[in-house]
């Protein structure tokens, strides 16, 4: 269910699909690195101003589901425009300072974005650019990033699916804006 919350700046309208919390596990495959399933946890927040921020971390999962360690975490800031160009901000812990420019599919809550400027510390691994695909597929939210360095060509590298997280909070709010009037036995409600 995609919820619109009130106080949403108008212009974030078209990306509400991606706000909450969502969990989930993917897919790590990159020459010169570990092979990988990993655990990840993304946030989309708003403040009611023309952005949303995003937060993301990533852990290693051993055979049994298990966090073994960190392997990636990002932070950023997305906007959107009238003409549904995508822009985000995003800075790795790696030491990666990224500008992303994409759009929003017509009719579908799906971005591609593709990197127009990277900047790097001295402490950070080769990365020359990248491409992510994010999409709300029945109610899950699924996305696959690629990337290359001068050494390799551009790759998928990363993908993974994720869950809407629900909080005791909002199970309790829901509950609150139910109606007085439902019917005892739920049955009815439906007919």
């Amino acid at each position: 269910m995609i919820e619109i919350p009130s106080d949403l700046h108008k212009d974030l309208v078209p990306l509400a699909f991606l706000l909450g919390n969502w969990a989930g596990a993917g897919v790590h495959d990159f020459p010169g690195a570990e092979k990988c399933n990993f655990g990840q946890e993304v946030t989309f927040t708003h403040d009611g101003r023309d952005f949303l921020e995003y937060s993301s971390h990533s852990w290693v999962l051993d055979g049994d589901g298990n966090k073994v360690r960190p392997l990636e975490s990002e932070h950023g800031f997305w906007r959107i425009d009238a003409d549904r160009k995508v822009e985000v901000t995003m800075v790795r812990d790696d030491g990666v300072v990224e500008v992303w420019y994409g759009e929003m599919a017509d009719k579908k809550p799906q971005i591609d974005l593709v990197t127009d400027a990277v900047a790097r510390t001295a402490a950070s691994g080769p990365y020359s650019g990248g491409k992510r695909l994010y999409g709300y597929v029945k109610s899950d939210l699924m996305w696959v990033g690629e990337k290359q360095t001068p050494e390799v060509e551009l790759r998928p590298y990363m993908s993974a699916h994720l869950k809407k997280v629900v909080t005791p909070e909002e199970v309790e709010r829901w509950a609150k804006a139910l109606p007085d009037d439902m019917p005892d036995d739920g049955i009815a409600f439906f007919k």
